[in-house]
C-alpha cells in the first residue's frame, strides 16, 4: 500500500459545522456522506491509504470530527479505519489523540452494539462494509 490520498477538511469547507445537519450546515454528519464514506470505500478497493488533513480551517467543534469518523469506525470497522485513514493535524495535533484514543473505541463499541448513527437528514445510498462485501445503506 503505496499509495496515500489527501483528504482536506478546508476543502470541504473553512468553517466545519457541528455534528449534524440538522442543527448545522456543513456537519460531520454531511461531511461523511458526502465526502469521507465514498473516498474511504474507494480506498479499501484500490489498497490505498486516505490521510485526512485536520488543517488550515477555523477550527473544529469535537463533535463534528466525532460524527465524521465515527460513522466510518461504525460503517467499515476499527480494523479497516486504522489501516486505511490516517490523520493529521500539525495545528491541533491534540485530535489526533482524542480521535485514537476516544472516538475510535467508543464507536467500535456502537458497531458492535449496533447502536445506528443518528441522521438528520436525508442522504443518498452511502456503503458499508457487511464482513463480506460492500453493501449500501438507503
Amino acid at each position: 500500500m503505496d499509495d496515500t490520498i489527501i483528504i482536506r477538511i478546508r476543502d470541504f469547507s473553512e468553517y466545519p459545522g457541528l455534528r449534524h445537519c440538522a442543527v448545522s450546515d456543513d456537519s460531520g454528519e454531511k461531511f461523511y456522506h458526502v465526502i469521507l464514506n465514498g473516498e474511504f470505500r474507494k480506498a479499501l478497493e484500490n489498497d490505498y491509504k486516505l490521510l485526512l488533513d485536520l488543517d488550515h480551517t477555523a477550527g473544529f467543534a469535537p463533535s463534528f470530527l466525532d460524527e465524521a469518523i465515527g460513522n466510518l469506525v461504525y460503517d467499515y470497522s476499527l480494523e479497516f479505519v486504522k489501516a486505511h485513514l490516517g490523520i493529521k493535524s500539525t495545528e491541533e495535533p491534540e485530535w489526533v489523540d482524542i480521535i485514537e484514543n476516544e472516538t475510535y473505541p467508543q464507536w467500535q463499541e456502537r458497531r458492535e452494539k449496533s447502536d445506528a448513527p443518528k441522521k438528520t437528514a436525508k442522504h443518498k445510498p452511502w456503503f458499508y462494509w457487511d464482513g463480506k462485501s460492500f453493501k449500501t445503506r438507503p
